[in-house]
């Protein structure tokens, strides 16, 4: 296919803005999703499912967790729905505000042993809100850059709201070291743990002064243009580009099964099961961590030279190599391979990361390209990072570690076939998909 017309990109200096807008909202987002995670691997199985053994409490803790990516789905359905309707932005600022205000009333929420049951019950429906705010998040961020981008930069540029995500989870997870090093353990069980959460008020102020700077995308301007009636994108999606949509998903898997199994189940797992201090485990995060940003960075501006598809493959190769060592070298309990062990899971999330900013919505036309983009990429965290460490925690517990990675190689192998099946689509017309 022919190459987009450059004269629908950005000027550089706008591009600069865009870049950020996308970068500081995903971050700010994926930031607020993230602390839940931290915080459910830590500390909420005790405050609100006391009554629980601590397998069970950690269990139900978990699946609180897993409840926001079944809800991410509806989010891109929700969302997806009206930016490929009534445009990105607008969608993007909603989205914002669904994410960041019920984060932040997680931070105001009280225990179980204040209001009994009505505690996890709220704690499950504001988790809900989140993972409909992200599920409508990514799909437009993604769109921002990639649409406003130039063709030979897309992936480059598709990088910014990929590097939200390490970078949301850093300062997620700086915030909880902190306070964990800081407060004796009395203080961050009753209070502390709010902290993260609560600073989600000020985050979303910054997010939303930087985001309503933004332009509506030109390839949508340009599909508006036209006056083409699209009621419902999400039955033209399902009807027309199924095979992109399901492939799309399991393309993405092993970002999803790295990521939570490695930064949610491990941590519980190392600090409960192998008795490592949690403040040690949470430094050895960060550690690999920072391997992910600049693999995700490094690998987005590697596709636009030598394509999406071949990195992609790379990536979900990588995975099923790191399926069979994770576990293994946590169990030597020697740091230097713990960290090791974090930092080989997070390359291979960061390998497929990086490119699949650009590809997704390049895998579908303007008219449906956020529902589209945005539906796959969660479908394939449902499948992947909801579910995952769930099932991660139940092996480990039954049959021990050595199952935990047949399943993860398993995962990656999938991948693999579904990224063989789809095209490369480096040189698309994002116009003319």
């Amino acid at each position: 296919m022919s190459t987009m017309n450059a004269a629908a990109a950005a000027p550089p200096q706008d591009m600069r803005r865009i870049a950020t807008a996308s970068f500081i909202g995903t971050a700010i987002e994926f930031y607020d999703y993230y602390i839940y995670g931290t915080a459910a691997a830590l500390v909420l199985n005790e405050l609100f499912f006391p009554s629980l053994s601590p397998l069970a409490g950690t269990l139900a803790a978990l699946s609180t967790f897993a409840v926001g990516f079944v809800a991410r789905p509806l989010g891109a359905i929700l969302f997806g729905h009206f930016g490929d309707r009534i445009g990105r932005k607008a969608t993007l600022i909603v989205s914002l505000l669904l994410m960041g205000l019920s984060t932040a009333f997680i931070g105001l929420l009280p225990t179980y042993d204040t209001i009994g049951v009505a505690a996890p019950v709220i704690l499950v429906i504001l988790r809900v809100c989140q993972g409909i705010g992200l599920g409508g998040e990514w799909g437009g961020a993604a769109l921002l850059s990639t649409e406003h981008a130039p063709a030979n930069r897309r992936g480059l540029y598709a990088a910014a709201p990929q590097m939200g995500s390490p970078v949301g989870y850093f300062v997620a997870t700086c915030v909880f070291w902190a306070l964990s090093a800081w407060l004796p353990e009395e203080a961050f069980a009753s209070w502390g743990w709010r902290v993260p959460f609560l600073l989600s008020f000020a985050l979303v102020v910054v997010g939303l002064l930087i985001r309503l700077k933004v332009a509506e995308t030109p390839a949508f301007a340009a599909h508006m243009a036209k006056a083409e009636s699209n009621q419902v994108p999400l039955w033209t999606v399902i009807r027309r580009h199924p095979k992109e949509l399901l492939l799309g998903a399991g393309s993405i898997l092993v970002v999803y099964i790295m990521f939570y199994t490695a930064a949610t189940y491990c941590l519980t797992y190392t600090t409960t099961t192998l008795g490592i201090p949690r403040n040690t485990m949470l430094g050895l995060t960060l550690i690999a961590v920072v391997v992910l940003g600049v693999s995700t960075f490094l690998v987005a501006r590697m596709s636009d030279r030598h394509g999406r598809k071949k990195l992609i493959i790379a990536g979900a190769v990588w995975g099923i190599i790191w399926s069979f060592a994770l576990f293994p070298l946590l169990e030597t309990k020697n740091l230097a391979l713990i960290a090791l062990a974090l930092s080989g899971a997070l390359l291979a999330m960061g390998i497929i990361y990086g490119p699949i900013g650009a590809f997704l919505p390049e895998l579908f036309p303007t008219k449906v390209r956020y529902s589209g983009a945005g539906l796959a990429y969660n479908l394939g965290g449902l499948l992947g990072g909801g579910i995952t460490p769930l099932v991660v925690a139940q092996i480990a517990e039954t049959s021990g570690t050595a199952g935990v990675g047949w399943l993860l190689g398993g995962i990656s192998v999938v991948n693999l076939l579904c990224i063989l099946a789809l095209p490369e689509t480096r040189h698309r017309d994002l116009e003319q998909v």
